[in-house]
Order: C-alpha cells, then sequence, then structure tokens
C-alpha cells in the first residue's frame, strides 16, 4: 500500500513538471496575432535572424514573451534593421492593434521616426509598460494615453516631441515611472499629476516648461526621485515639497526659481542629492535645514544670490561627498571644516563669493577644495597649498591675487582690519587703483635686468637652433651616403613599428563593420555629420542602428601619410588596450582606397573645445572648467601617457600631445586620441633623438 501511494505521488509531479515545461515553452495559438507580428516584422524590418519567419514566435524569436499562447511582451530594442528597412524608417507599428493581450512594449534605442498613434490609449488597454527612448518620435503626447488604466511606467525620453504634457496623463492611477526628458515639450506642468499617488519617479528634465512647480506635487508620498531641471520654472519652491519622506534626489537646477529655500524641505529624511544651482534663489540658508538632513552626499548651490554666512550643519553633514556652493553671495569669515566627516575624497567648491579671514591649518578628510575669488587674507599655512585653489583672495606670498587697492576696500567697507598683504601702511596711502610708484632709479634697474634677461634668452634660443640645425644635417647627409654606396641593402631602422600589408588580419579588433552601415551611421557622410579634418582622416559623426552615438574616421589612402598613420594606429589598438585610451570599435577596409575606423563617441569632444565653453546666457560670456576638473583632467592625460611610456613593451611614444587629442566623455574622464602618430621609444641616434623632438616626418 505504502509503496503504491509513492508510486502516485511519483506520477502527479512528473505530471506537474510536464504542465510546467509546457506552459515555459507554449506556442502562439493565434492565428490574428500571429499575422500581426509577421505585419510588424515586414513595417519594420526587422532581420530574419531575430525573428525567423519559419519558427514558431513565442519560443524562438527574440524578445517576444507569450504566456497562454497570446503575446504579452515585445522587445526590439537593439535590434538592426535589413537593408530596405534601414532605407525608410517610420513609425509604422498598426499591427499592434491586434495584440490585445500586449503587456509591455519597448523599442527604445530603435528608429522610429514619425509621433506617437492615438490608437496606442484605445487598442492596447493591456499595456503596463512603454519605453520609446531614444527613438526618433516626434509630435505631441497623445492625450489618449491617459486611458491606459494599467500603464506602470511610461518611458519616452530623448526624442523630438514638442507641444504641451497633456493632463489626461494625471488620469494613470497605476503609473510609477513617468520619464518625458530631454525632448521640447512646452507649457506648463499638470497640477493633476498630484493625484498619481503611486509615482516614484519623475522626470521632466530638458525641456522647455514654464510657470511654477505645483505644490501638489509635495502630495505624492511614493515620490523618491524629481528632477524638473533645465527648464523655464517660475516663482518659488513649493514647502509643500518637503512633505516627500521617501524623496532620495530632487533636481531643480537650471530654471528661473526665486525667493528663498524653505526650511521646510528638513522633512525630506531621505534625501542624498539636493541640486538647485542655477536658479535665482536668494536670502539665508536655515540654520534648521540641513541638521536633519543625515544621508545628504551631494548638494549643488551654485549660480544662486545666497547670502549669509554657510550654516555649520551644511559643512558638518557625516555624508557628505560633493559641496558646491560658488558663485553666491556668501560672507562671513571662512568656516572650520568639520573633522566628523565619514566620507573621503570630498570635494568643496566655495569660489566666487565673499568670504574673508584667515585659513585654517585642517581641512578635515576635504580632499579638494576651491576658495578661488575671494578675500581671505594672512599666510598660507606649510603643507595646505596642494590640494587648494587660492586665486582671487589677498594672500600674502601667493601669486595671481587681487589688488591692494580692492583688497582694502573690501575690508574698509565692513569696518574690518587688513594685513596689508603682510606690508607695513605708507605714510600717505596710495590713490585707489593705484599701489606706490617705484623709486626711478629702481625703476630704470629694472628694465635693465629685463632686457638683459630678454637678450639673453633670445640669444639661446638662436645658438640652440644653430646646432641642432648643424646636427641634422650632419645625420642626412651620413644617411645619404649609406644609401648612395649601395642599390641593395638593409633598411635603417626608423622609430615607426612594422605593420602588416592589410590590417585584416589582425586578430584582436573590434568588429569589422560594412561600408553600407557607414554610410548609413553617417548619413553618407554628409556635411551636417562632420566634424573636422584632421591631419590623419576626416571625422564624421553618426549613429549605429542601435542608436549607440559613433565617430567615424575616414582615411584618404591615396595619401601615403594617411595611409601610414591609419595603419600604424590599427596596429597599435591590435596589441595595446587601455581605459586611457578612446576605445576603438571597429573597421572597414572594404575599399582599397578609402578606409574607416569607428570610435565610441565622446560627448564632452576634446580639451581645446571644453577648456573655454560660450554660456547659454544673453551675452554668451566664456566660461571655463572649474579647477577640480581641470585637475581632473590632467591627471588622467598623465594615466594615459604613463600607460604608453612605463607600462607598455616596448615604450611607445605618443608625438601628437596636444589639446584636440585629449577627449573627454560624459564625465570628463579622459581618452587618449590621435594614436596615428605612435612609434616604439627606441635607439638614442640623434636622428630618432630630433626627430622626436621636432616631428620631423621621416
Amino acid at each position: 500500500m505504502e509503496d503504491a501511494r509513492r508510486a502516485l505521488l511519483r506520477l502527479v509531479l512528473v505530471l506537474l513538471l510536464i504542465h510546467c515545461s509546457l506552459a515555459q515553452q507554449s506556442f502562439l495559438n493565434s492565428p490574428s496575432e500571429r499575422i500581426a507580428l509577421l505585419d510588424l516584422r515586414s513595417s519594420l524590418g526587422l532581420r530574419g535572424a531575430d525573428w525567423p519567419i519559419k519558427s514558431d514566435p513565442c519560443n524562438n524569436w527574440k524578445g517576444v514573451q507569450c504566456k497562454n499562447g497570446r503575446v504579452a511582451g515585445i522587445n526590439i530594442s537593439g535590434f538592426k534593421r535589413t537593408h530596405v528597412g534601414r532605407s525608410n524608417p517610420s513609425f509604422n507599428v498598426d499591427s499592434l492593434v491586434n495584440l490585445t493581450f500586449l503587456e509591455y512594449f519597448n523599442a527604445s534605442g530603435f528608429s522610429l521616426p514619425g509621433s506617437i498613434p492615438s490608437w496606442f490609449g484605445y487598442g492596447l488597454g493591456s499595456l503596463q509598460v512603454l519605453d520609446l527612448r531614444s527613438s526618433s518620435v516626434s509630435g505631441p503626447v497623445p492625450e489618449s494615453l491617459g486611458n491606459l488604466s494599467r500603464l506602470g511606467a511610461l518611458h519616452l525620453s530623448d526624442n523630438n516631441l514638442a507641444g504641451s504634457i497633456p493632463s489626461a496623463l494625471g488620469q494613470l492611477m497605476q503609473l510609477s515611472v513617468l520619464d518625458l526628458s530631454r525632448n521640447s515639450l512646452t507649457g506648463q506642468i499638470p497640477p493633476n499629476f498630484a493625484l498619481l499617488s503611486n509615482l516614484s519617479r519623475l522626470d521632466l528634465s530638458s525641456n522647455y516648461l514654464t510657470g511654477p512647480i505645483p505644490p501638489g506635487l509635495g502630495n505624492i508620498d511614493s515620490l523618491k526621485f524629481l528632477n524638473l531641471s533645465d527648464n523655464n520654472l517660475a516663482a518659488s519652491i513649493p514647502v509643500e515639497l518637503g512633505n516627500l519622506s521617501q524623496l532620495v534626489e530632487l533636481n531643480l537646477t537650471k530654471n528661473s526659481l526665486s525667493g528663498s529655500l524653505p526650511a521646510e524641505l528638513a522633512g525630506l529624511k531621505d534625501l542624498v542629492r539636493m541640486e538647485i544651482g542655477e536658479n535665482g534663489l536668494e536670502g539665508e540658508l536655515p540654520d534648521s535645514l540641513f541638521s536633519s538632513l543625515e544621508k545628504l552626499q551631494v548638494v549643488m548651490l551654485s549660480g544662486n544670490k545666497f547670502d549669509g554666512a554657510l550654516p555649520v550643519a551644511l559643512l558638518s553633514l557625516p555624508s557628505i561627498r560633493v559641496l558646491d556652493a560658488s558663485s553666491n553671495n556668501f560672507t562671513g569669515v571662512l568656516p572650520t571644516f568639520s573633522s566628523n566627516i565619514n566620507a573621503s575624497g570630498v570635494l568643496f567648491n566655495l569660489s566666487n563669493n565673499m568670504f574673508y579671514g584667515t585659513l585654517s591649518s585642517s581641512f578635515g578628510n576635504v580632499s579638494l577644495i576651491d576658495l578661488s575669488a575671494n578675500y581671505i587674507q594672512g599666510k598660507v599655512p606649510d603643507g595646505s597649498q596642494s590640494n587648494i585653489s587660492l586665486d582671487r583672495n589677498c594672500l600674502q606670498a601667493v601669486t595671481n591675487q587681487r589688488s591692494l587697492s580692492d583688497c582694502k576696500l573690501f575690508y574698509a567697507e565692513r569696518g574690518l582690519s587688513f594685513d596689508n598683504f603682510g606690508t607695513p601702511e605708507l605714510s600717505e596711502p596710495p590713490l585707489p587703483g593705484h599701489e606706490a610708484a617705484p623709486a626711478p632709479k629702481k625703476r630704470r634697474k629694472r628694465w635693465i635686468y629685463i632686457l638683459v634677461g630678454l637678450l639673453g634668452g633670445l640669444g639661446f634660443i638662436v645658438v640652440l637652433v644653430l646646432i641642432m640645425i648643424f646636427v641634422l644635417r650632419k645625420c642626412d647627409k651620413t644617411i645619404a651616403n649609406q644609401r648612395g654606396s649601395s642599390n641593395v641593402g638593409p633598411v635603417p631602422e626608423g622609430h615607426i613599428p612594422s605593420v602588416p600589408k592589410d590590417p585584416v588580419i589582425l586578430s584582436n579588433l573590434k568588429d569589422s563593420f560594412t561600408y553600407e552601415q557607414l554610410l548609413c551611421a553617417t548619413g553618407e557622410f554628409g556635411d551636417a555629420n562632420f566634424i573636422k579634418s584632421g591631419h590623419s582622416g576626416d571625422l564624421f559623426r553618426g549613429f549605429l542602428d542601435g542608436g549607440s552615438p559613433v565617430v567615424v574616421k575616414k582615411v584618404n589612402f591615396l595619401s601615403g601619410k594617411m595611409k601610414e598613420s591609419y595603419m600604424t594606429e590599427l596596429e597599435f589598438f591590435s596589441k595595446y588596450s587601455h581605459t586611457r585610451l578612446v576605445p576603438l570599435l571597429g573597421h572597414c577596409s572594404e575599399n582599397d582606397n578609402v578606409k574607416f575606423l569607428v570610435y565610441k563617441y565622446m560627448p564632452h569632444g576634446d580639451l581645446a573645445s571644453s577648456l573655454y565653453s560660450v554660456s547659454d546666457s544673453e551675452d554668451d560670456s566664456v566660461q571655463s572648467l572649474d579647477w577640480i576638473t581641470r585637475l581632473k583632467i590632467a591627471i588622467g592625460a598623465a594615466e594615459g601617457l604613463s600607460y604608453l611610456h612605463h607600462e607598455c613593451n616596448p615604450p611607445i611614444v605618443h608625438r601628437d600631445v596636444q589639446a584636440s587629442s585629449i577627449l573627454l566623455d560624459d564625465k570628463f574622464e579622459v581618452r587618449l586620441g590621435s594614436l596615428g602618430e605612435v612609434c616604439i621609444q627606441e635607439g638614442d641616434s640623434c636622428h630618432n633623438v630630433l626627430t622626436r623632438l621636432l616631428r620631423k616626418p621621416q
């Protein structure tokens, strides 16, 4: 009897396993949905490798998910189109209306030029996730999307959407994620968004939204991420935002907000990032605001009109990592930096304010601090200047400081004593803006010293150039005599490493692209995508089929120098790889006369264009990189060159280090480019040494 029960139990378990297996491998049992998928495959130009026409969609089509024999999800993110599909892409997905059980549709990064059909809101009643990020979608956001009562996530960022945000979206009670960032939307934020009680992430950044921030947003208890940055929002910050007790990130930068910073924001107990820079906020920071925000790691206050002293609680936050209070009107004695900060590598930027007093000898755990453009006086404590920027202050024995008259006027207006740069006061103070003139004899002696130094330096340079020319000619004659002594002989060792005749045989390179792919990616190398002409080829901007941005270098092999540079760069990337080198994604060598190299796109371009950039303000003023970012770039460039010089075997010389060859990614991390001139560092002959010095072509 017991054996029979065990046998029956085993049979039941086997049947359950078979049932689960069949459920997981269910076949599509709806002919109408199969026809709809085939129509979608044709209208979008999807490849047979992804959606094979003779296979069952539920089991063998990539990105297709089924439940109980019906299509429940479609994910075509990252798919590549056929040649026909690439020739005329469009938002042609009408067949989706026949997939009545569709729960999610993800086409992020897949180009769908055109507007979102209004029938989406009527024909996709089961939809829970709609993801069209970076899909080239244009036109308005359909009002009908407010009918998708089951929708939980709506991702429409990085497109060309225009018009106002439909208030009907406030009817989506199940919505937890709403991302409309980086579009061209206008108008105001709908006040009925306050009804979205399940919303955890709201991102409307980088649009053209106007009007006030709806106070009702403070009623969304579940909200954790709120990003309204880079718009034209006005009025004050609603005090109701202080009710968002679960908020982790608050970003209101680059708007036209005014008024003071509400003390009610102290209720944001879980806040980690507070970014409110580049607005018109003013007044003193509330003393009680930061004492309860113990989880704060990033505080961005720059570019406002805040005044008064910095709260002690702000400088004593235990988890603070970055504090940027630059370009405000903060004043008072330079605060003491707490030693209670738990994190290491802390960055403080207090530049362009009106702090005064003297420097402390201790800065706690602060790794980098920018105090430039203040009114700090006195001497710099020994050993503390290595991690501090102190330009344009009133310090003694430090270069690039404010004028004497500027410092004296600042301290006099506040009834404070000034140390006069450590020199005793003159019996008759100099006129405002003028320092005491040196005696005539001393002035003449100074000019004599300057002239002697100038003429001596010029003479030394002339002698050095003549010596180098003489050595070069002597070496050239020696080489010419060696070549003339025999018509056939070994080629002298050069400093360019040898390369194979056909770079395609290099096995360690990345993907090989077809010429057709690169034509499509760069718009047939049109002027709209042209970046610049370099000494090793022309650079074009482009997008691969999946939406990934790239830079394509077009190399003309009819130029001997470009050919040599191309082959040198190919061999270099086949042997070496490092995080400080620009990522080479692949190459194309189908054409005999024109070759192509494909690199990862660097959003911040090169150092030459990023070091100084024109601001968006009305006066088109020039903005420069802050001191901390410059230091970061310098360290990155040094790491890249150190890898070439010390970690490569044999050592490699870059030979083209300049601002345009130092590329910067989206986080200003350095990637060395222009690697077509690299060479092996070998030999000590005069010819090699001087060639490396002068970059004289071989």
